[in-house]
């Protein structure tokens, strides 16, 4: 089987680093981190992506701005985003189900759990 492609936009480089090295030893992916939503959505777009864990605290678009934005371009609305965020509170998980997300994890998550969240999301969509 191919390996999931997985998309990391977060401009935390050394939590996506960590992320990355961690579900590329425990799973069958392939990682990608964007430090900004503008390279994240511009990789998305031309990278074969089949699922994306983005971040709503970062400078210039937040993560609701990208997922919002993800949500309306024709070609990689069909991606399950899943929102891993130090923000816990009700307003932006209402805000994020509101803009389509596949799920909501807060940080700091434990990478079998970050495993298990992915492989039911894209079971959900058919995917591996």
């Amino acid at each position: 089987m191919d390996k999931i492609k997985v998309l990391i936009i977060d401009d935390e480089e050394d939590l996506t680093f960590f992320i990355k090295a961690n579900l590329e030893l425990v799973g069958n992916y392939e990682v990608i981190t964007a430090t900004t939503g503008k390279d994240g959505l511009a990789i998305a777009a031309s990278t074969d992506i089949n699922i994306i864990l983005l971040d709503i605290m970062m400078p210039k678009m937040d993560g609701f701005e990208v997922l919002d934005k993800i949500k309306k371009t024709k070609g990689i609305l069909s991606i399950p985003v899943i929102m891993l965020t130090a923000k816990g509170d009700i307003e932006s998980k209402i805000k994020a189900a509101g803009l389509y997300n596949e799920d909501y994890i807060v940080k700091p998550v434990q990478i079998e759990i970050l495993k298990l969240k992915i492989e039911e999301a894209l079971k959900r969509r058919g995917i591996g």
